[in-house]
């Protein structure tokens, strides 16, 4: 590790003062990523602003036909909410499968978001749930927020306060995951509200996060396994590791997508 000034605001506003006049400055929030790039000596931040005293972050709540999730609520505290349960069973489903106990204690939905790992959990839910982001700023369309591997529409004093999940009618996640990191090698979100529905992909896309519209279309037709038979997606323009070719990755979403249509 090295030498660097650790701020711990009190406030968005001050999070976000502090972004936009300190040099090099880093938001940290779970540090589930922060931390270990830091000791990697893969990031090197001047300055790292805290956001575990702003206690308005950590809130969950109901607004109507939707939840809300404080950016520093914890993937822990998703799980176990009662509201995200009875709601959003598949989100709370999804928060509880995130890596092991100690980093679903300290990680945070916002910070997952806002890093936007090719591999998490979250941006799946958030895309295929229609999500809205907001900000310190504004309000993020989950459709334009995020922007490809590690990037988002994330301004450089821009913190992220709070998301705004609707309720689906159906939904369900289902992880074809790593047995070491946990992370997706494949993660599939599928969601239906209304006439509205959208199979989301995680851990596959060598852009990240993306919708496999093909699949919509089909469950648009009728909400089954059987419309989904036959169907396959492209292994051009998908991730391929030690862990997983692109061909292999194809195959699983294919298999992923019917699962969790089965379990919605």
């Amino acid at each position: 590790m090295y030498a660097f000034t650790y701020l711990r605001p009190g406030s968005v506003r001050g999070a976000s003062k502090a972004l936009a006049t300190k040099e090099n400055a880093k938001l940290l929030a779970g540090g589930q990523t922060l931390l270990p790039t830091m000791k990697q000596r893969l990031a090197s931040p001047d300055h790292i602003v805290d956001l575990s005293q702003i206690d308005d972050l950590k809130n969950i709540e109901q607004k109507g036909r939707r939840i809300v999730i404080g950016a520093m609520a914890t993937h822990a505290s998703v799980a176990s909410s009662a509201l995200v349960r009875d709601n959003i069973p598949a989100l709370a489903a999804l928060a509880g499968g995130i890596g092991d106990p100690a980093v679903r204690h300290r990680g945070t939905i916002g910070g997952s978001v806002a890093n936007n790992d090719p591999a998490a959990d979250y941006p799946a839910a958030v895309l295929a749930l229609g999500a809205t982001i907001h900000t310190n700023k504004r309000k993020i369309a989950a459709d334009e927020f995020f922007a490809g591997l590690f990037t988002t529409a994330l301004e450089e004093d821009e913190v992220i306060t709070k998301i705004t999940f609707p309720m689906p009618s159906r939904a369900a996640y289902q992880k074809f995951r790593n047995p070491a990191s946990r992370y997706a090698l494949v993660g599939v979100f599928v969601a239906k509200r209304g006439r509205d529905i959208r199979v989301t992909v995680t851990g596959a896309g060598s852009n990240g996060v993306f919708r496999w519209s093909a699949a919509e279309a089909a469950l648009s037709k009728r909400f089954s396994v059987k419309s989904l038979e036959g169907l396959s997606i492209s292994a051009s323009g998908l991730n391929g590791d030690i862990h997983a070719s692109p061909e292999y990755r194809a195959h699983l979403i294919a298999v992923m997508t019917a699962r969790a249509v089965a379990a919605a």
